[in-house]
Protein backbone atom coordinates (compact mmCIF):
# COMPACT_ATOMS: atom_id res chain seq x y z
CA UNK A 1 0.00 0.00 0.00
CA UNK A 2 1.05 3.42 -0.70
CA UNK A 3 -0.37 4.98 2.28
CA UNK A 4 2.46 4.89 4.97
CA UNK A 5 2.71 6.35 8.66
CA UNK A 6 5.54 8.80 9.30
CA UNK A 7 5.53 8.83 12.76
CA UNK A 8 2.33 9.15 15.54
CA UNK A 9 3.93 10.87 17.72
CA UNK A 10 3.49 14.52 17.66
CA UNK A 11 6.94 16.02 19.07
CA UNK A 12 8.79 13.71 16.35
CA UNK A 13 7.50 16.09 13.55
CA UNK A 14 10.48 17.92 13.09
CA UNK A 15 12.66 14.96 11.86
CA UNK A 16 10.31 14.04 9.02
CA UNK A 17 11.50 16.20 5.88
CA UNK A 18 8.92 18.30 3.38
CA UNK A 19 7.89 15.86 0.88
CA UNK A 20 8.42 17.00 -3.00
CA UNK A 21 6.46 16.94 -5.68
CA UNK A 22 9.30 15.91 -7.95
CA UNK A 23 10.55 12.90 -5.54
CA UNK A 24 9.41 9.16 -7.12
CA UNK A 25 6.80 8.53 -7.38
CA UNK A 26 5.37 12.07 -6.21
CA UNK A 27 5.52 11.23 -2.33
CA UNK A 28 3.89 13.64 -0.22
CA UNK A 29 3.53 14.09 3.30
CA UNK A 30 -0.21 14.84 5.13
CA UNK A 31 -0.31 16.20 8.48
CA UNK A 32 -3.37 15.24 10.15
CA UNK A 33 -4.76 15.37 14.27
CA UNK A 34 -6.26 12.05 15.52
CA UNK A 35 -9.94 12.80 15.35
CA UNK A 36 -12.32 9.80 14.26
CA UNK A 37 -14.70 9.12 12.35
CA UNK A 38 -13.16 11.54 10.17
CA UNK A 39 -9.51 10.66 10.98
CA UNK A 40 -8.24 7.76 12.87
CA UNK A 41 -4.50 7.00 14.02
CA UNK A 42 -3.91 3.58 14.82
CA UNK A 43 -0.91 1.72 16.18
CA UNK A 44 0.11 0.46 12.24
CA UNK A 45 -2.64 2.42 9.69
CA UNK A 46 -4.49 5.35 9.15
CA UNK A 47 -7.91 5.51 8.64
CA UNK A 48 -11.21 7.47 8.93
CA UNK A 49 -13.93 9.08 6.47
CA UNK A 50 -11.30 12.48 5.49
CA UNK A 51 -8.30 9.64 5.10
CA UNK A 52 -10.36 7.49 2.62
CA UNK A 53 -11.31 9.87 0.26
CA UNK A 54 -7.92 11.00 0.27
CA UNK A 55 -6.45 7.66 -0.32
CA UNK A 56 -9.08 7.20 -3.18
CA UNK A 57 -7.74 10.23 -4.61
CA UNK A 58 -4.07 9.48 -3.61
CA UNK A 59 -4.20 6.30 -5.33
CA UNK A 60 -6.04 7.17 -8.68
CA UNK A 61 -2.97 9.94 -8.95
CA UNK A 62 -0.56 7.90 -8.33
CA UNK A 63 1.04 9.18 -5.16
CA UNK A 64 2.71 7.75 -2.25
CA UNK A 65 1.49 9.32 0.94
CA UNK A 66 3.03 9.57 4.43
CA UNK A 67 1.00 10.60 7.21
CA UNK A 68 1.87 12.81 10.25
CA UNK A 69 0.25 12.99 13.48
CA UNK A 70 -0.23 16.03 15.74
CA UNK A 71 -2.54 18.33 16.92
CA UNK A 72 -4.93 20.54 15.13
CA UNK A 73 -3.09 23.50 16.12
CA UNK A 74 0.61 22.30 15.22
CA UNK A 75 -0.80 20.87 11.76
CA UNK A 76 -1.34 24.06 10.64
CA UNK A 77 1.71 25.35 12.10
CA UNK A 78 3.43 22.80 10.48
CA UNK A 79 1.65 23.34 6.66
CA UNK A 80 2.47 27.05 7.65
CA UNK A 81 6.71 26.11 8.08
CA UNK A 82 6.82 23.66 5.31
CA UNK A 83 7.06 20.59 7.60
CA UNK A 84 4.07 18.88 5.68
CA UNK A 85 2.06 19.19 1.96
CA UNK A 86 -1.57 18.49 2.63
CA UNK A 87 -3.73 18.83 5.24
CA UNK A 88 -7.05 16.90 5.85
CA UNK A 89 -10.48 19.32 6.83
CA UNK A 90 -9.11 22.37 7.71
CA UNK A 91 -12.43 25.07 7.22
CA UNK A 92 -11.69 27.81 4.98
CA UNK A 93 -11.10 31.17 6.69
CA UNK A 94 -9.25 34.34 5.17
CA UNK A 95 -5.97 33.74 7.71
CA UNK A 96 -5.74 30.28 6.76
CA UNK A 97 -5.68 31.15 2.81
CA UNK A 98 -2.58 32.93 3.30
CA UNK A 99 -0.76 30.16 4.10
CA UNK A 100 -2.22 27.28 1.84
CA UNK A 101 -4.81 26.86 -1.13
CA UNK A 102 -8.33 25.25 -0.37
CA UNK A 103 -8.80 23.08 -3.88
CA UNK A 104 -11.31 20.69 -3.36
CA UNK A 105 -14.11 21.00 -0.53
CA UNK A 106 -14.14 17.43 -0.55
CA UNK A 107 -15.47 16.62 2.97
CA UNK A 108 -19.31 16.99 3.87
CA UNK A 109 -20.61 19.30 5.89
CA UNK A 110 -20.61 18.50 9.92
CA UNK A 111 -23.25 20.06 12.11
CA UNK A 112 -21.74 21.84 15.22
CA UNK A 113 -23.17 20.20 18.86
CA UNK A 114 -22.64 21.68 22.09
CA UNK A 115 -22.73 19.25 24.45
CA UNK A 116 -23.43 19.84 28.47
CA UNK A 117 -23.32 17.64 31.69
CA UNK A 118 -25.69 19.85 34.05
CA UNK A 119 -29.11 21.44 33.11
CA UNK A 120 -27.97 24.92 33.31
CA UNK A 121 -25.23 24.63 30.82
CA UNK A 122 -28.22 23.62 28.26
CA UNK A 123 -27.62 25.69 25.00
CA UNK A 124 -31.19 27.00 23.85
CA UNK A 125 -30.04 30.36 21.61
CA UNK A 126 -26.51 31.98 20.92
CA UNK A 127 -27.10 34.15 23.49
CA UNK A 128 -26.92 31.62 26.18
CA UNK A 129 -22.82 30.33 25.07
CA UNK A 130 -22.13 34.28 27.62
CA UNK A 131 -20.58 33.53 30.84
CA UNK A 132 -20.02 29.80 30.08
CA UNK A 133 -16.73 28.04 30.16
CA UNK A 134 -16.97 26.86 26.34
CA UNK A 135 -14.62 23.79 25.78
CA UNK A 136 -12.96 24.24 22.37
CA UNK A 137 -10.27 22.20 19.97
CA UNK A 138 -6.94 24.26 20.43
CA UNK A 139 -6.51 25.98 16.93
CA UNK A 140 -9.97 24.87 15.39
CA UNK A 141 -12.88 27.17 13.61
CA UNK A 142 -16.19 26.76 14.00
CA UNK A 143 -18.58 29.67 12.25
CA UNK A 144 -17.46 33.00 12.17
CA UNK A 145 -19.91 34.79 14.74
CA UNK A 146 -18.12 32.73 17.43
CA UNK A 147 -14.85 32.26 16.20
CA UNK A 148 -14.59 36.06 16.22
CA UNK A 149 -16.40 36.79 19.35
CA UNK A 150 -14.18 38.17 22.09
CA UNK A 151 -16.80 38.31 24.46
CA UNK A 152 -17.30 34.32 24.95
CA UNK A 153 -14.92 32.43 27.39
CA UNK A 154 -12.98 29.74 25.68
CA UNK A 155 -10.61 26.77 26.92
CA UNK A 156 -8.75 25.45 23.75
CA UNK A 157 -7.42 22.43 24.51
CA UNK A 158 -5.17 19.77 21.58
CA UNK A 159 -7.70 16.78 21.74
CA UNK A 160 -11.27 15.80 22.11
CA UNK A 161 -11.26 13.19 24.30
CA UNK A 162 -9.43 15.72 26.77
CA UNK A 163 -12.40 18.27 26.17
CA UNK A 164 -14.97 15.76 27.21
CA UNK A 165 -13.07 14.40 30.31
CA UNK A 166 -12.94 18.01 30.79
CA UNK A 167 -16.65 18.83 30.56
CA UNK A 168 -17.49 15.15 32.72
CA UNK A 169 -15.06 16.61 35.71
CA UNK A 170 -17.30 20.56 35.17
CA UNK A 171 -14.09 22.04 34.25
CA UNK A 172 -15.52 23.40 31.60
CA UNK A 173 -19.64 23.86 30.92
CA UNK A 174 -20.14 23.39 27.45
CA UNK A 175 -18.19 21.59 24.24
CA UNK A 176 -18.76 22.38 20.80
CA UNK A 177 -17.59 19.91 18.52
CA UNK A 178 -18.61 18.56 14.80
CA UNK A 179 -21.47 16.50 15.17
CA UNK A 180 -19.80 12.98 14.25
CA UNK A 181 -16.65 13.26 16.19
CA UNK A 182 -18.59 15.18 19.35
CA UNK A 183 -20.74 12.14 19.28
CA UNK A 184 -18.04 9.46 18.69
CA UNK A 185 -16.13 10.96 21.10
CA UNK A 186 -18.72 10.80 23.59
CA UNK A 187 -19.52 6.76 22.75
CA UNK A 188 -16.09 5.63 23.07
CA UNK A 189 -15.34 7.14 26.82
CA UNK A 190 -18.79 5.90 28.17
CA UNK A 191 -19.48 9.83 29.34
CA UNK A 192 -23.07 10.55 30.21
CA UNK A 193 -23.67 13.99 28.49
CA UNK A 194 -26.56 15.45 27.00
CA UNK A 195 -26.47 17.32 23.57
CA UNK A 196 -28.37 20.68 23.72
CA UNK A 197 -31.08 21.54 21.44
CA UNK A 198 -28.99 25.02 19.67
CA UNK A 199 -27.08 23.50 16.53
CA UNK A 200 -25.27 25.42 13.85
CA UNK A 201 -25.16 23.92 10.41
CA UNK A 202 -21.83 22.75 8.67
CA UNK A 203 -20.10 24.03 5.51
CA UNK A 204 -17.64 21.76 3.55
CA UNK A 205 -14.06 21.29 4.69
CA UNK A 206 -11.36 20.93 2.52
CA UNK A 207 -8.35 19.30 0.76
CA UNK A 208 -6.18 21.92 1.38
CA UNK A 209 -1.90 22.42 0.11
CA UNK A 210 0.45 24.67 1.62
CA UNK A 211 1.13 27.48 -0.41
CA UNK A 212 5.15 27.15 0.34
CA UNK A 213 4.98 23.14 -0.75
CA UNK A 214 5.94 22.13 -4.53
CA UNK A 215 2.55 19.69 -4.39
CA UNK A 216 0.75 22.97 -4.82
CA UNK A 217 1.62 22.78 -8.21
CA UNK A 218 -0.45 19.60 -8.35
CA UNK A 219 -3.57 21.05 -7.14
CA UNK A 220 -5.27 20.58 -10.75
CA UNK A 221 -4.65 17.05 -10.20
CA UNK A 222 -6.76 16.63 -6.68
CA UNK A 223 -9.86 18.95 -8.08
CA UNK A 224 -9.86 17.04 -10.97
CA UNK A 225 -9.80 13.25 -9.22
CA UNK A 226 -11.99 14.60 -6.63
CA UNK A 227 -14.34 15.49 -9.11
CA UNK A 228 -13.98 12.16 -10.82
CA UNK A 229 -14.91 10.31 -7.62
CA UNK A 230 -17.98 12.13 -7.01
CA UNK A 231 -19.02 11.23 -10.60
CA UNK A 232 -18.48 7.52 -10.74
CA UNK A 233 -20.17 7.70 -7.19
CA UNK A 234 -17.11 6.81 -5.16
CA UNK A 235 -17.55 9.41 -2.66
CA UNK A 236 -21.37 8.62 -1.67
CA UNK A 237 -20.22 5.16 -1.13
CA UNK A 238 -17.53 6.29 1.37
CA UNK A 239 -19.94 9.01 3.02
CA UNK A 240 -22.88 6.73 3.48
CA UNK A 241 -20.39 4.50 5.13
CA UNK A 242 -19.80 6.07 8.02
CA UNK A 243 -22.99 7.87 7.90
CA UNK A 244 -24.32 4.47 8.39
CA UNK A 245 -22.31 3.26 10.88
CA UNK A 246 -22.35 6.45 12.80
CA UNK A 247 -26.18 6.26 13.02
CA UNK A 248 -26.01 2.67 14.73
Amino acid sequence: MRHLVSCFIAGLFLVVPPASAEDEGHSITVGINHAPPYRIVGDEVVTGLYVDIFNEIADRIGWEVHYVEAPFRRVLLMMEEGKVDVMLGPLKTEEREKMMAFVAPAFPPERKLFFYYHDENRITEYDDLYGKRIGVLAGASYFEKFDTDEELTKEPIARYENLMQMLEMERVDVVVAPELVGRHTVSQLGIDVSESPYQVPGEHSYIAIARNSPVLSLQDQVTQTFEQIRQDGTYDKLVMGYRDHASK
